[in-house]
């Protein structure tokens, strides 16, 4: 994942610029790093767990669901939190229609990654450890992204983000069961 996280922030940088080192001095760029690294240590410890046959993966999806609802709470009370006449820019920005794919591009190298790594191992649940190593590449992709997007509310994290790590999730769900069988 490291790799990937290498690849996805340097992709970005290339691709997108980087953000104004003004705006690491505020919160912005921080809560997209902190979410994108939470929701990757708990995608990763899911994946660690489902790629061993006997190997409980309850508690990870739970900490994975925790960690997506405590961000769509933190936007949703930014999105609140902003005058009625505000709420629609807060929510959209000016990249909504190109943040998710743009997650989902810079998370492919780390996906590769991961599911060549949960190869090797010994998944039972091949379609479900695609999906969570699709989230962790996802997280991974989303992290590099925040290099270059000058969104600033939560709410707009809460929702493009994630959905570009869910997308990138279902890619991982849908190469599973194709890279993954032993």
């Amino acid at each position: 994942m490291a790799a990937g996280l290498l690849a996805s922030g340097w992709a970005a940088i290339i691709w997108f610029g980087l953000i104004p080192w003004s705006l690491f001095g505020t919160p912005v760029p921080w809560t997209k790093m902190a979410y994108a690294s939470a929701l990757a240590a708990a995608a990763g410890w899911w994946v660690a767990r489902l790629s061993r046959p006997a190997a409980s993966a309850v508690r990870p999806r739970r900490v994975v669901i925790a960690v997506v609802l405590a961000m769509a709470g933190i936007g949703l009370v930014s999105w609140l939190s902003e005058p009625a006449d505000r709420r629609l820019v807060a929510l959209l920005g000016h990249s909504w229609w190109s943040c998710p794919p743009s997650v989902l591009a810079l998370s492919l190298p780390a996906l590769a990654a991961a599911l060549w790594a949960v190869r090797g191992l010994a998944p039972t649940r091949p379609r479900m450890a695609g999906f969570a190593a699709g989230l962790l590449a996802g997280s991974v992709g989303a992290f590099g992204y925040s290099l270059s997007c000058p969104e600033a509310s939560a709410a707009f994290v809460a929702v493009w983000y994630s959905l570009g790590i869910a997308l990138t999730g279902v890619a991982g769900a849908i190469l599973g069961p194709r890279v993954l069988r032993w």
